[in-house]
């Protein structure tokens, strides 16, 4: 497998270009009946804000990317903890851009934790890909013993309000999740050439240009499969809910961004139980 950075470079002999490189680590820990900072670390592009939250409701982190999007070459690592105990949130200050490129890939990769007891809430707000964009993002997730995670990871394929379509993209998405060391889900998808072709066809897109999946793993989430498919008739969009061994999926597939930010958020809430952060409200 190659590395993080070896993938970013891609191949080729092209002319070697500034990039950004960006990490960020925060780690909460329970201690006297609070959630406090146990580790916070950033490191280039990446970056963290630690907003004040509502008496009652868990931390949250906000992570920035200050070169304002990704392009070829770039790579961001986030890791994000909850440790045994603790609760928290961590979403994005906005969408994050994914700009045509030169050479190389863009390169996300998210690390996640929750130790025993702990709940781990993974909210960032989409992804929008540009045409000509190249993208390897990877969700790595280890769960302890009863710990709750719900997460969710959308792509929005161009803007439609701005006419825009995406004919030429690159794109590797893949999530794998553990729960006490063994794998409880694992999911893939690529995309090499014509998105647009790719999601116009029935058995894959249906004219969709903007795709989620939204997960909650947690004790007693089969339990609420009635509940989670009556919601889910009413919003816009085509959603299929899958529930099996203490997992809950959503697959949402919408016209656009707006349609699909309409389903999403009832279903966020849904399934953590209040509302989501104020950074999805900006």
């Amino acid at each position: 497998m190659r590395s993080v950075d070896e993938a970013a470079a891609g191949g080729g002999g092209a002319v070697a270009l500034e990039r950004a490189r960006g990490h960020a680590r925060v780690v909460f820990r329970r201690t006297d009946g609070r959630d406090r900072l146990d580790t916070f670390y950033q490191q280039g592009c990446a970056k963290v804000r630690l907003p004040r939250v509502e008496p009652g409701r868990p931390p949250e982190a906000v992570l920035i990317n200050t070169s304002g999007g990704i392009t070829g070459g770039d790579v961001l690592l986030y890791e994000v903890e909850a440790q045994a105990g603790a609760s928290l949130v961590a979403t994005t200050q906005a969408a994050e851009r994914i700009y045509r490129r030169s050479a190389g890939i863009g390169v996300v990769e998210s690390r996640l934790a929750a130790g025993d007891g702990a709940r781990l809430d993974w909210l960032p707000q989409e992804t929008i890909l540009f045409d000509g964009s190249a993208l390897s993002r990877r969700l790595e997730v280890d769960l302890g013993a009863g710990a709750a995670f719900t997460a969710i990871e959308s792509l929005v394929f161009g803007r439609t309000a701005m006419g825009e379509t995406v004919r030429d993209v690159a794109l590797s998405d893949r999530w794998r999740i553990r729960r006490q060391g063994r794998l409880v889900y694992a999911d893939g998808v690529a995309i090499e050439g014509d998105a647009a072709a790719v999601l116009e066809g029935g058995a894959t897109g249906g004219g969709a240009r903007a795709v989620a999946t939204i997960l909650q793993v947690a004790e007693g989430a089969a339990e609420r499969r009635d509940a989670a498919r009556d919601l889910a008739a009413g919003l816009p969009g085509e959603i299929g809910v899958s529930v099996f061994a203490g997992l809950i999926v959503f697959r949402i597939l919408a016209v656009d961004g707006r349609a699909l930010r309409a389903a999403t958020v009832p279903i966020l809430e849904f399934l953590c139980g209040r509302p989501l952060p104020r950074v999805w409200h900006c």
